[in-house]
């Protein structure tokens, strides 16, 4: 049960992509917070590939404390819970995001790409 570290990558002005890779059975994911621009990217869309043996499950989860996570939904209200290769929208804007493996095998190996888009300031 390991934290992955996020891999950072400014895409252009006012877009990045975070990525965590190599997530199995019991990891998380370093929290994208606050210093990393989590709720500076209103627009959020998360990635979710890999090897989904076990079966596997992944959450999107959000916190405003750190300490407390609640399970992300997508623009439906549908709950960002994984067990396939998809791509959805993120609808809340918490303080912090993470991914987590709830289920899986020893096969198990998740990759996570979010895509946030920042509001533009024009002057």
């Amino acid at each position: 049960m390991a934290v992955r570290p996020i891999v950072p990558t400014k895409l252009s002005r006012g877009s990045h992509r975070w990525e965590w890779n190599t997530l199995l059975n019991g990891d998380s994911g370093d929290p994208l917070d606050a210093l990393q621009g989590c709720p500076t990217f209103a627009d959020k869309t998360v990635h979710v590939k890999g090897d989904f043996s076990g079966p596997a499950t992944l959450v999107i989860e959000g916190s405003n404390d750190g300490v407390t996570w609640v399970t992300l939904t997508d623009p439906g209200g549908t709950a960002l819970s994984f067990t396939a290769e998809d791509l959805k929208v993120i609808l809340e804007n918490p303080q912090e995001i993470r991914p987590r493996v709830t289920a899986g095998d020893g096969s198990t190996d998740l990759d996570v790409f979010i895509v946030g888009r920042g509001v533009m300031q024009l002057r």
